[in-house]
């Protein structure tokens, strides 16, 4: 993938706003990190277990493939590069830990 655009949802980089994602997580030993937008980063670890990540949301496709990630993908589409929200943890999540 084109390292001037997001893995998770295909937008530009741009230059703010940018965080790291272990793709297997630095808790699990995880050591290959990727530039993604802060927004994408905070709404895949606000759907997502450590534990969840490691065993099956560990590829950005599985990561695309999911609904929640999916829906998300299409909203943010339309946000400029430097686009960012606070993004809250579900309770979902927090009931499955």
């Amino acid at each position: 993938m084109d390292d001037s655009l997001c893995p998770l949802c295909g937008r530009e980089l741009g230059t703010v706003n940018i965080d790291r994602h272990h793709l297997v997580p630095k808790t699990f030993k995880g050591k290959e990190q990727f530039p993604i937008h802060k927004i994408c980063h905070r709404k895949i670890h606000s759907a997502f277990t450590e534990r969840e990540l490691l065993r099956t949301y560990h590829t950005w496709e599985a990561l695309r493939g999911h609904e929640e990630i999916r829906a998300f993908i299409d909203w943010v589409a339309r946000k400029p590069p430097d686009f960012y929200t606070r993004t809250y943890t579900s309770n979902d999540k927090k009931r499955r830990k």
